[in-house]
């Protein structure tokens, strides 16, 4: 693993910090991107991770395609003019051999579920680290309900997160 970045708080840089997602869609993959409007982790004396905080604004949500965005507005599917946001915090952290493994709650649509990923850091130069923070959630737990034709079962969330110390 690449040296850990200094003690203390650091802050994403939203306008280099990315999410994306994939989910299967009509037999084939879908992807997106969705802004983030905030993000933070915290390491300890030690190197180690100590916090992960995240949010995207999934009311900008963009796959691509101007109908299927309008589509996932819809209260059966992401309920977007209610619960434009998606957060991410962190319960627990965890060295793996290849970065952390992250345990935390999603929250989107107004409901809450518990998340598990791995968070890669792959550079550092003293003033900025990239975090990069893959994960897997079932959509039925969050309440999405579709035939799994349609939409698949599972998204597959990607955060690419430029921090800077604060």
């Amino acid at each position: 693993m690449t040296a850990a970045p200094g003690v203390g708080l650091w802050q994403a840089d939203l306008s280099r910090t990315t999410a994306s997602f994939e989910v299967g869609n009509l037999g084939r993959r879908a992807r997106g991107t969705v802004p983030v409007t905030g993000g933070s982790v915290e390491i300890a004396a030690d190197g180690s991770l100590l916090a992960v905080h995240g949010t995207l604004d999934l009311g900008a949500i963009d796959t691509g395609i101007a109908k299927r965005d309008l589509d996932l507005r819809k209260p059966r599917l992401l309920d977007l003019d209610r619960h434009p946001a998606m957060t991410f915090t962190a319960s627990s952290v965890q060295p793996v051999a290849d970065g952390w493994q992250v345990t935390g709650t999603l929250t989107a649509r107004g409901t809450s579920m518990s998340v598990s990923g791995i968070a890669q850091l792959s550079s550092v130069d003293g003033r900025e680290a990239v975090l990069t923070a893959t994960a897997r959630l079932d959509r039925r737990t969050l309440g999405i309900r579709a035939p799994a034709v349609l939409i698949g079962r599972y998204v597959d969330i990607t955060v690419t997160a430029v921090v800077q110390r604060s």
